[in-house]
């Protein structure tokens, strides 16, 4: 009778044994989940942007082991609107490239939804490197946003990678409006764009270490 009370004793000891350490290793993993956003410093948002605090969004699933965040800044000019999107996901395995890339198309997309008419035959693919030297994969579009029966010429761009570091995902979509009736003004769309490669234009003013995209920090 002993020996079988010992063996249920046992049995109950090898239970709460291995629910501690389920325990332990949730809160290791929960713990080394924290999110921690993306986003364009402050410092390079100069006077013509600004956070739209409203548009700030966050969700989280899988009992906290997978979360997500996004930022949405503005420029200040109602005659040339345009916007950058940055959105960090953290999830319990890393997202591949080609898949990361093939979300940021999707996004793309979703803003046909949002009046914005893309010219797919205008698609230009490929990758360059950030300031904090992670190498991403981009895509542009031209476009157009028709109001009033007014058709006001669009640039898109969409940009995605892997921050080992901080164990996440971020991918940013930036849009801007090149034209006003007869006026064009792509000065907006340069600062989305602009870094040390002058990646996206030969001209002067697409080269610089002022560009918001180029600027983004992922750690």
């Amino acid at each position: 009778m002993v020996l079988k009370g010992g063996s249920r004793d046992n049995r109950i000891y090898v239970i709460i044994a291995v629910f501690v350490i389920i325990v332990i290793i949730l809160a290791v993993l929960l713990s080394g989940r924290e999110l921690s956003p993306a986003r364009i410093p402050h410092t390079v948002w100069g006077d013509d942007w600004s956070e739209d605090i409203s548009e700030r969004t966050s969700d989280s699933g899988l009992f906290g082991l997978e979360s997500s965040a996004s930022f949405k800044y503005v420029n200040n000019n109602d005659s040339f609107p345009a916007y950058v999107t940055v959105t960090t996901m953290k999830t319990f395995f890393m997202t591949s490239e080609e898949e990361l890339n093939e979300r940021t198309i999707d996004t793309i997309k979703k803003a046909s939804s949002q009046g914005l008419v893309i010219d797919y035959n205008t698609e230009l693919t490929g990758e360059r490197f950030l300031k904090k030297g992670h190498k991403t994969m981009y895509i542009t579009y031209n476009g157009s946003n028709v109001v009033n029966n007014i058709s006001e010429k669009i640039m898109i761009l969409g940009e995605s990678w892997n921050c080992g570091i901080s164990g996440t995902s971020v991918i940013c979509i930036g849009v801007a409006w090149v034209t006003n009736n007869s006026e064009i003004n792509a000065s907006f769309w340069e600062e989305i764009v602009r870094d040390k490669q002058g990646t996206f234009g030969i001209k002067e003013a697409f080269t610089g270490s002022d560009g918001l995209i180029y600027n983004v920090e992922c750690h």
